[in-house]
């Protein structure tokens, strides 16, 4: 017994609930299917069960693709604008936590609701937990064979994420359909990860744990897949090394092997603007100690660290020569440490590479080989900085893909 479809979309998260609910509203009959018994799990547990569902300035220069282009279209034709319109309408209460990222007042589990509310409204029909057995294709026809039946469909749209957080049921199937059709994949690596470090590296820092301070932080380099990124962000010393927006940030430029670098004063704000150069020269300072001069313009805990490090503890300005200052000049403004790996993807929030975007139409996202083959979502070889950007992603590419359905 079989049924057609204008559309099943295999994934059940941010980018197929949506498309899915927007092709629906456009008149086609569409199908979603997923292996999970609650759908949107991700959703929910995103931003610290408030969700990040967009920012307010993401675009173009905010994703990371080997065709960095790629994403222009999507996210023109469906800017953020678009979504938080949506969410407005639903009566949904947000807020702006920081460099443009949008959270919900209450739960995550409202944009579900929104995401669920717009599938009803397009009257798509929903089955869940389901197993898909195979795919396959007849003429323009796609079979989608599962557990429960099978199911044809004139469009089969891929939506099933990414391989973060395998507890809740991630998994590379997205890419395998994508191999078994003959389209190229990139090589998926963790993303919006936390680095892990070796147990000497931070020696002198254990008792710093704990503590958050804005940096300019800095990964990458040019001759690797993404090249190089600099990020003003909050960076949390913890008893392991390093965490925190500023290192997940860089984790998705970082290569094994490379170091980061922090620039620890790069990301003060100060009323009357900061100039590295007049604290480490400014003869005024010439009588007052180091870890005071340095405690001006970092926490004290960290002022200390660093005057211990260049051995200028308890030592007046005068006293330290120019070639030991200059010395914790570099140290505290070129603070470079190598990374011993990531933390893999239990802990990683998004997935680095998928399906390559030379195969793709980015105006619709289908597969330029295999006419009536989509995929959309985490799956493709887009990922966003952190802050609500790959929610975004999911939006764009999720409505630009029911359009062409």
């Amino acid at each position: 017994m079989s049924t057609e479809w204008d559309a099943v979309v295999l994934g059940g998260g941010a980018a197929g609930l949506f498309c899915a609910g927007v092709a629906g509203q456009l008149g086609k009959k569409v199908l979603v299917l997923d292996h999970a018994p609650v759908l949107g799990e991700k959703i929910r547990i995103s931003g610290g069960g408030r969700c990040n569902f967009t920012n307010l300035h993401s675009g173009p220069a905010n994703f990371l693709s080997l065709n960095p282009h790629f994403v222009k279209s999507a996210l023109a034709k469906y800017p953020s604008s678009e979504f938080i319109k949506l969410v407005a309408s639903y009566g949904i209460a947000y807020h702006e936590k920081h460099q443009g990222q949008l959270f919900c007042d209450d739960s995550a589990k409202q944009i579900i609701e929104l995401l669920m509310s717009e599938c009803t409204k397009g009257n798509v029909t929903i089955r869940n937990p389901v197993l898909v057995e195979s795919i396959a294709q007849e003429g323009s026809k796609w079979i989608v064979r599962t557990d429960t039946g099978v199911e044809k469909t004139k469009s089969l749209v891929m939506a099933t994420g990414g391989l973060p957080v395998p507890a809740i049921g991630a998994t590379a199937y997205s890419l395998d359909i994508a191999k078994q059709f003959g389209l190229k994949v990139v090589e998926p690596k963790p993303a919006l990860v936390p680095l892990s470090f070796t147990a000497d590296t931070f020696g002198s820092l254990n008792e710093l744990a704990g503590l958050s301070v804005p940096v300019r932080i800095a990964s990458g380099s040019k001759g690797q897949r993404y090249g190089t990124c600099r990020f003003n962000e909050d960076v949390l010393l913890t008893h392991k090394g390093l965490s925190g927006p500023a290192v997940l940030q860089a984790s998705s430029y970082w290569t094994e092997g490379e170091p980061i670098h922090i620039d620890w004063l790069g990301a003060i704000e100060r009323p009357n603007g900061f100039n590295c150069d007049e604290l480490f020269n400014d003869e005024d300072n010439r009588l007052k100690s180091a870890e005071t001069i340095l405690a001006a313009v970092l926490p004290q805990r960290l002022a200390k660290a660093f005057a211990e490090q260049n051995n200028v503890t308890g030592r007046k300005w005068a006293e330290v020569s120019k070639k030991d200052r200059q010395a914790l000049k570099e140290l505290i403004t070129n603070w470079s440490v190598k990374p011993a790996g990531t933390l893999g993807w239990k802990k990683a929030e998004v997935m680095l590479g998928g399906v390559d975007t030379k195969e793709l139409d980015g105006q619709t996202m289908m597969s330029r080989q295999n006419p009536g083959l989509f995929f959309i979502g985490e799956c493709v070889d887009v990922t966003g900085h952190l802050g609500g950007h790959n929610f975004q992603w999911a939006w764009a590419s999720g409505f630009v893909c029911a359009q062409a359905l």
